[in-house]
């Protein structure tokens, strides 16, 4: 038996030595599903060996982070599934008003993002890092893009982000100068699949950039959001089927690998149809958490 695992746009045809006949109609791609291993005991013989003959802050390795095709692929999914079940979004561009270390300036971010969920309960987000490659005077200055559920009143949170910055001690070379650039927002219609993939997504897929802190994260409800499930072979014979009737909507292209065939579908309103059950479970997950958190707006 041929086992599948289909997301958005993309279907992998497993090999059966990879796949078991349990993975049948099996979700994934939420938290909810990971593995959850009971807390060690203490021990302190074990918790000296752990550390190191050398203090940290005496090591001075440096450590890069970048996204893998994996975390693309990862947050391409998770994106989708949140335009799925938040139809109002917005997407909000924040840029620093002078040079920050890329680890000062996700501390900076994390305060940034806990306060507007303080005063927002039903706030949620996911963000990107990104260096900013023309910006000449602040060379590979580190920059986030938030993908969030929220309408922002502008001259609020716009004066909100400067005056925390200066609270780190990031403020511009001139300090009357207000950089409205730093704070940009622009919404996003998710009637249209495609156009909220290919916009949303870009920003992610071209990021090449190196680090020295998290690339990527997301608030607790969308990490909960389900991305993936599992069929039999007859998910892409019905593919197939409509394509060779010409209601497809474009064409399946097909591409051979080591141990499963990856099959690209075109996202179009005839097949998020496919995709059914993955919105009728994030639905779920979704609304039951809203009822224990309760939702407010501003």
């Amino acid at each position: 038996m041929v086992i599948v695992k289909n997301t958005y746009g993309i279907s992998a045809s497993l090999c059966p030595s990879l796949s078991n006949p349990d993975m049948l109609n099996k979700l994934g791609g939420s938290s909810l599903e990971r593995k959850k291993y009971p807390k060690k005991p203490y021990n302190e013989i074990e918790e000296l060996l752990r550390k190191p003959l050398v203090p940290r802050e005496e090591i001075k390795e440096t450590r890069f982070r970048s996204m893998s095709k994996r975390t693309k692929s990862k947050i391409r999914k998770k994106l989708i599934s949140f335009a799925r079940i938040q139809k109002r979004q917005s997407f909000l561009t924040l840029t620093f008003c002078n040079q920050v270390t890329d680890s000062h300036a996700v501390k900076i971010l994390a305060d940034f993002l806990k306060n507007v969920t303080k005063q927002n309960r039903g706030f949620q987000y996911l963000w990107v890092a990104e260096k900013q490659t023309k910006n000449e005077v602040f060379k590979d200055n580190i920059h986030f893009h938030i993908i969030t559920n929220m309408f922002w009143k502008i001259d609020k949170w716009w004066k909100y982000w400067l005056e925390l910055q200066a609270k780190h001690g990031i403020i511009p070379r001139n300090p009357d100068y207000k950089p409205a650039s730093a704070f940009d927002v622009r919404s996003v219609k998710s009637n249209n699949i495609k156009g909220i993939v290919n916009y949303l997504t870009k920003y992610v897929t071209k990021n090449s950039g190196q680090f020295t802190c998290q690339v990527w994260n997301c608030s607790k409800k969308i990490s909960r959001l389900y991305t993936d499930f599992y069929t039999g072979i007859e998910f892409i014979r019905q593919l197939e089927k409509l394509e060779k009737e010409g209601q497809l909507g474009g064409e399946l292209k097909v591409f051979p690998q080591l141990y499963c065939n990856i099959t690209l579908i075109p996202l179009n309103r005839t097949t998020m149809n496919f995709y059914n059950r993955l919105d009728v479970k994030n639905n779920t997950v979704w609304n039951s958490e809203e009822i224990k958190e309760g939702v407010s707006n501003d």
